[in-house]
């Protein structure tokens, strides 16, 4: 068959990538890596199915503005606030040490100085795309340790803008000239941020009363700034992502990534399936790749880990926040093909960024996927990092009044429910949450309470379950579950209800040893049930009365985490 024809080329990546999805899913792998090495299996060193390489790349291109589009989408300035100074400062310390030790380096490894001004910025940059993309497939955007990476990974994406303006005038290069592309840059922003506010908030007031209208409106939007960016001189890429920071500020942006989020999905799949293609091993240079992954896999986050330290957050979520940022940025690779097209790095350059891209790229997927597992491995040794704290990120209450008698692990809409229902009863409960606005919360109701993560076993070690009788999760993540029930099996007298998505997920939990297990579709189907019986039987007589209890009830309700 001959695959020169474009749609064979998108076809063949699509099929292959979906089987390799399936296989990954089964196996309880990654997806990111099982699309790279689809795109090795398609490429030159295996099959060589694709021929027309362009077309591929435009794609790709498309892909990675789609993507930067949603990532400026879900660009809330005050998150970067809420995570405080001290992340931005973070990876603002990061960014200047790689790029510093990278271009001493590449200096000593015989690259010129040019070359080593691109290294050191390829480098120092981490994936706000995949490692988003990651964190949230783990539903952990909203740890501390997750805020202290969207704060870092905000910083660099806003340094990186700069630096791709400066690098679009490095033949040309003076003072003038880069102070003019910082200024196009702020120019850039500022239109898009006063056009969606002044004229665009009122057509997407209008767009917004249907999906497929607000969809062709978004997406004509973010095209427009492409076309702004590149009459600025700027990137497509960059185009894309002021678009999706200037339309953050609308009240309709989740909607947006909504309707937006199948098109990124798609565009993103060849995105990596094509970095996978692009893997060729002529004229690479081994010797500096090796230094170059070790400043990536090593130093990086070492700095971060430091960092961190010193700015008090406890070795667990330094460990966690630094090994997720143990990769280059897609931003690297606009880099390095910004310089390629330029004439400023090599050929060879380009390939080794490609290459370096892939592993780290690959190995995050691995190193978040496992994370509570290397910890356990580490912590030990990371006791070290915990003397350099200058600052004191204290997140929980403990009372001495009453022992716990209820541990409850996730206090987010149905667990705070529950915590309601047990106050009421007078139990003494300890909530155990991972999100550092529901512990605050808790704190201020001087509720006993912890930040910490479920499986963290050092959680485990400030529980004391002598007194206490029943242990409920509301974490539908039958891993974590399984983890659960057999580490309080080891305590006699424990009652441990826990939670499930689906049926067959928990008559997995039952076997595991699970007194009782929550499946809220389920409950919420057989409580709708009774409640319609009941309204048929009177003829809709008790409805009014049930809607007034209702809004009553849920007046009454205090739910953590929610605003």
């Amino acid at each position: 068959m001959n695959f020169s024809w474009p749609l064979f080329s998108v076809a063949a990546i699509i099929i292959l990538a979906a089987i390799f999805a399936f296989l990954a899913r089964y196996f309880k792998q990654p997806l990111i890596p099982v699309y790279i090495l689809a795109g090795i299996v398609l490429g030159p060193l295996v099959l060589g199915m694709i021929k027309d390489m362009e077309i591929i790349k435009s794609l790709s291109e498309i892909g990675i503005a789609f993507l930067l589009f949603i990532i400026g989408l879900q660009m809330d300035l005050k998150k970067l606030k809420e995570v405080g100074l001290f992340s931005g400062i973070i990876g603002l310390v990061q960014v200047v040490l790689t790029f510093l030790l990278s271009f001493f380096v590449s200096t000593k490894l015989g690259f010129s100085e040019i070359e080593a001004v691109y290294i050191g910025l390829i480098l120092a940059f981490s994936s706000t795309m995949v490692v988003v993309k990651l964190l949230s497939d783990k539903g952990k955007l909203h740890t501390l340790h997750g805020r202290i990476i969207i704060g870092i990974l905000l910083v660099q994406d806003l340094i990186v803008i700069f630096a791709l303006s400066f690098l679009n005038s490095f033949n040309n290069f003076s003072y003038l000239v880069v102070a003019n592309a910082l200024i196009n840059g702020l120019l850039l922003l500022l239109i898009a941020i006063f056009v969606n506010m002044v004229f665009l908030k009122h057509v997407f007031k209008f767009a917004a009363k249907s999906q497929e209208l607000l969809f062709l409106t978004s997406v004509g939007v973010c095209f427009i700034f492409i076309l702004l960016a590149h009459y600025f001189g700027f990137s497509i890429t960059i185009g894309a992502f002021i678009a999706g920071v200037g339309l953050a500020v609308l009240p309709y942006s989740f909607d947006i990534v909504g309707v937006v989020k199948p098109l990124k999905d798609f565009f993103a799949t060849i995105f990596f399936v094509s970095l996978g293609m692009e893997i060729v091993f002529f004229n690479l240079i081994f010797e500096p790749l090796y230094y170059f992954l070790l400043i990536v896999i090593l130093f990086k986050p070492l700095v971060v880990m430091l960092c961190a330290s010193v700015f008090g957050y406890e070795r667990r979520t330094s460990f966690l926040s630094s090994i997720s940022l143990a990769q280059i940025s897609e931003f690297s690779l606009i880099i390095a093909a910004q310089g390629l097209v330029l004439g400023l790095i090599s050929q060879e350059l380009f390939s080794m960024t490609v290459l370096i891209a892939i592993i780290t790229i690959i190995l995050t997927s691995y190193l978040i996927k496992h994370e509570d597992y290397l910890y356990n491995k580490v912590k030990g040794f990371l006791g070290i990092f915990e003397g350099l704290n200058v600052f004191k990120h204290e997140l929980g209450y403990v009372s001495e009044e009453k022992k716990e008698e209820i541990v409850l692990f996730g206090c987010n809409r149905m667990g705070s429910l529950f915590l309601n229902i047990f106050r009421r009863l007078g139990k003494a409960v300890y909530v155990v949450d991972n999100n550092p606005e529901i512990i605050r919360g808790l704190m201020n109701d001087r509720i006993c309470c912890v930040y910490g993560d479920a499986a963290n076993l050092e959680v485990f070690g400030r529980l004391n379950l002598r007194d206490v009788g029943l242990i409920i999760s509301t974490i539908p993540d039958e891993d974590l579950n399984l983890f659960l029930i057999r580490h309080i099996r080891k305590y006699k007298n424990k009652k441990i209800i826990v939670t499930a998505e689906h049926v067959a997920s928990a008559l997995v939990l039952y076997k595991g040893g699970a007194d009782y297990v929550i499946i809220p579709h389920v409950l919420s189907g057989e409580l709708i049930g009774g409640m319609l019986r009941r309204i048929l039987k009177d003829n809709f007589k008790s409805l009014e009365e049930m809607k007034e209890e209702h809004i009553k009830h849920l007046k009454s309700l205090k739910v953590y985490g929610e605003n």
